[in-house]
């Protein structure tokens, strides 16, 4: 089901998606002691890897709900994402945004179209403000990870990796709300050569790390966390697929998620947020485990807000 899902979906989005680089760099293989493989979805539309499943969850409803719009809640790349996906279908887009969200992805989901409507800096304001739009609109909320369509739509990056490098041993990839990590998955499952996916997540925000060895979605008391991107907690629908896909999780501090951040601009040359130095950052922190295999990255974005740079 899943495969035909993303092959489908893959088709569906090519229109309206960047197919994304994959960079290589001697150094960093050096100091990982493997060969690495990054999927640049910093350079996808909107700057983030969000852009796809955004356009696959509005691509799969009908013309009624389309004319009624969308809502979601976001601090930023889902907020920009569907935003610039409503826009390039002639949605209308309704974006409840926290108080906190950074002012460069509010002033992007403007210019984007999106409808701003802000809340409080909770995730209970969020849904609450969300659903009441949808109520009052008749707007379909889309959820920004955990959505069927919008995990398959994230799974297409790993998809495009593993079409260009099929070889692969190992995918990283940051965990939020767990959809790119879920999609990736599934895409590993199916489209990979025995090839296994690991989680990389903040200690500052470990829901994912816990809930992957309890058996059962645990929640963060604090989200005090450099990787904002990385705030969320998972859902009913990602949980599962990460339960039966994911090889690993690995946890990482704010001082290597810095580290890691800094040598991706310094030595692939390129603008990536916080939360895409995380998968990085988990595979220095075990490297031992990874010697001489065949590793990709997943840059999950490069939205990141040049006057809070951590370095």
């Amino acid at each position: 089901m899943y495969r035909h899902q993303l092959l489908d979906c893959h088709s569906r989005i090519k229109p309206y998606v960047h197919r994304t680089p994959v960079l290589t760099s001697r150094l960093l293989n050096e100091m990982a002691g493997a060969k690495l493989f990054f999927k640049c979805e910093n350079f996808q539309r909107m700057g983030a890897y969000k852009m796809r499943g955004a356009t696959n969850a509005i691509l799969l409803l009908s013309d009624k709900e389309r004319a009624n719009g969308v809502v979601t809640h976001s601090s930023g790349n889902f907020a920009q994402a569907l935003s610039l996906a409503a826009q390039s279908l002639n949605v209308k887009a309704h974006i409840v945004m926290p108080s906190n969200a950074p002012e460069v992805k509010k002033v992007a989901v403007s210019q984007y179209g999106g409808n701003i409507v802000v809340c409080e800096p909770t995730i209970e304001a969020r849904e609450a403000k969300a659903y009441k739009i949808a109520k009052e609109t008749g707007a379909t909320f889309i959820h920004p990870s955990n959505d069927s369509n919008v995990i398959i739509g994230q799974g297409t990056a790993a998809m495009e990796l593993l079409e260009d490098y099929p070889g692969l041993d190992y995918i990283f990839a940051p965990i939020g709300g767990g959809g790119l990590i879920a999609g990736t998955a599934l895409a590993a499952h199916y489209f990979g050569d025995n090839c296994k996916v690991v989680g990389g997540e903040p200690y500052e925000a470990d829901d994912a790390y816990r809930s992957f060895h309890s058996g059962r979605i645990e929640s963060n008391l604090t989200t005090n966390t450099i990787a904002d991107g990385l705030k969320t907690v998972l859902g009913d629908k990602t949980f599962p697929i990460i339960k039966k896909y994911v090889h690993d999780i690995i946890r990482v501090t704010e001082e290597e998620i810095i580290i890691a951040m800094r040598l991706i601009w310094e030595r692939l040359k390129i603008i990536v947020e916080p939360s895409s130095a995380v998968a990085l950052a988990a595979l220095i922190r075990e490297k031992e485990n990874y010697h001489n295999q065949q590793i990709g990255i997943i840059i999950s974005g490069g939205n990141v807000d040049l006057n809070q740079l951590p370095f």
